[in-house]
């Protein structure tokens, strides 16, 4: 879930702070106060394209922060496999723009563009400009169809998955046999001196960690006795026996000493302990420059050895017998290579009829979802409407199968079905990406949406209907929604208002939570379009009560 959103001298917005909550987050305001702008920012840290003239006039850059925390185990694991570690279990995007260059950190680690955008799209979805769309996204309406048939495919795309990981290791594996006998000979040549490398050195666990210590120890070794002759210099200096003396004397006129008395003679038998081990040291001297030599050279041997193959011994082994087993198929050759043609055809062979098998699934599947996505759009006002889902076949199977998914629409009567792209306008994908939305609510993971211009050219029924489905699909994900309908807006389980101020010259972008009295007079605002008079704030109080459910006496 989107927790906080802060943003900092970006066009009209001095500094904005929003604390988002679960459910339906509902933001209106006046054309041209800034609600464009707050969907930039986070599509900021979302990973769009920076334009510095985005940074507020006078300003050297900048700024904008968002925190996600709630995340899903699979979100979780996902994101582990990217490398990125939540922090007290959130994660934090902060994008930094200047003139000169744009900075990207997740959790205060700098990221390329590139792995913020992954990240992103495992957090939110947001929906209104074509250049966000999901829908536009390749690959996203297989997705579509896959969730939808999570419970019929989920197992059999994971046996796709892993049969085409075991087809792609042997394509590899046959690759390598594509030589010459020349090219034979000197692999088997190289192969026999890299085993030969590898076990001349006769690597040994731990081996290198004692040899580190001891060459460091002999490294060090006059500073260590420079050491230990000045310890044993300060133990000269300290004499206890002429305070067991003082207090011996004491003692014959206070018995209370006595524990003190004892003490300090348990003192002076470790002082003298001290003295003969230091002593013993010092006399020792068991520096041995053949032996530091020696150290010195297999240290130098083992650690270039294993730099070639791995870095560590268990990775040296591991290419030992890698390149064992390599030398072992070079040797018969023409015998290893046909074995490996023969895995391969099975293998392939085996991975196509998985995937048709869930092509034929895959498209039962389809009409089923394109049928209840084009009831949805119905209810959304799209009154003569085709939807379907067009298969194509790739010329090579995938980790996902070997189909190609488009959704295809008909908008208008007599019009044949063509892609979205090129038939929806930026309302219209929010709309069909809300109907999705809402056939796919219970089995999305994408936990936050952002809808933006999603009631474009809707009123009335259509945009009450819309304004359920929102509803519905905020019982299980968070909705943040730009508005500019009453009907949608009092449905609000948070409201906010985005307001221009402008003040001694200057001009800035406010952002603010209403409560309940609040959110009933912007609510007047967008019904009356102009003066808000008591009739109009009692129909505005009228929609809240009867959007919570609960009619109050106006």
């Amino acid at each position: 879930m989107l927790y906080h959103l802060h943003v900092k001298d970006l066009a009209l917005i001095d500094s904005a702070e929003v604390e988002f909550g679960p459910g339906l987050n509902i933001l209106t305001g006046e054309t041209g106060a800034g609600k464009s702008i707050l969907i930039g920012s986070i599509n900021l840290c979302l990973g769009s394209k920076a334009n510095k003239d985005m940074i507020r006039n006078g300003k050297e850059y900048g700024f904008v922060e968002i925190v996600f925390g709630d995340l899903s185990e699979h979100q979780l694991q996902l994101m582990k496999e990217l490398d990125v570690e939540p922090e007290d279990g959130q994660i934090i995007i902060k994008r930094k723009i200047s003139n000169t260059r744009s900075e990207i950190k997740i959790n205060d680690e700098t990221v390329t563009l590139s792995k913020l955008r992954k990240v992103a799209e495992l957090l939110i979805d947001i929906h209104g400009q074509h250049e966000h769309q999901s829908l536009l996204r390749d690959g996203y309406h297989l997705k579509v169809l896959d969730d939808f048939q999570i419970r019929d495919t989920g197992g059999l795309r994971q046996s796709v998955n892993e049969k085409y990981h075991e087809y792609t290791a042997l394509k590899e594996k046959l690759s390598g046999f594509n030589m010459d006998e020349g090219q034979r000979q000197r692999e088997l040549d190289f192969l026999k001196f890299e085993i030969e490398d590898i076990e001349n050195a006769e690597l040994k666990e731990g081996e290198e960690e004692e040899l580190a210590a001891r060459f460091k120890k002999y490294q060090n070794i006059q500073k260590i006795y420079g050491s230990v002759q000045k310890a044993r210099a300060v133990m000269d200096e300290f004499d206890v026996s002429l305070a067991i003396r003082e207090i011996q004397d004491a003692l014959n006129y206070d018995e209370s000493l006595q524990g003190i008395s004892d003490s300090l003679y348990d003192m002076q038998s470790i002082s003298d302990d001290t003295v003969r081990e230091l002593d013993r040291y010092l006399d020792k001297n068991d520096f041995d420059e053949e032996e530091f030599n020696e150290i010195s050279e297999r240290l130098d041997y083992i650690r270039s050895v294993m730099m070639k193959y791995g870095g560590t011994v268990e990775k040296t082994e591991a290419a030992l017998i890698e390149k064992q087993e390599r030398l072992s198929e070079l040797m018969d050759y023409d015998e290893a290579r046909e074995k490996c043609e023969k895995e391969l055809a099975k293998t392939e062979k085996e991975l196509l009829k998985l995937c048709e098998k869930l092509t034929e699934i895959r498209k039962k599947g389809a009409e089923v979802l394109a049928e209840r996505i084009r009831l949805e759009m119905v209810e959304m006002g799209f009154l003569d409407v085709k939807f379907a889902l067009d298969f194509k076949k790739l010329k090579e199977p995938t980790a996902n199968g070997i189909d190609e998914v488009h959704f295809v629409v008909s908008l208008n009567p007599g019009e044949p079905v063509r892609p979205l792209s090129e038939v929806a306008s930026g309302g219209e994908l929010s709309r069909i990406m809300l109907s999705i939305k809402t056939v796919l609510a219970d089995s999305d993971e994408i936990p936050t949406l952002i809808f933006d211009e999603v009631d474009t050219g809707i009123s009335g029924r259509t945009a009450e209907k819309v304004s359920e489905k929102l509803k519905k699909i905020a019982m299980s994900h968070q909705v943040i929604l730009i508005t500019h309908l009453p009907q949608i807006a009092a449905k609000a389980d948070i409201h906010f208002c985005i307001e221009k101020i402008a003040e001694e010259g200057h001009t800035h972008t406010n952002i603010r939570k209403l409560d309940y009295d609040e959110s009933v007079l912007e609510l007047a605002r967008l019904l009356a379009g102009g003066m808000v008079t008591e009739a109009v704030l009692a129909n505005a109080r009228e929609l809240k009560n009867l959007a919570k459910g609960s009619f109050k006496e106006v």
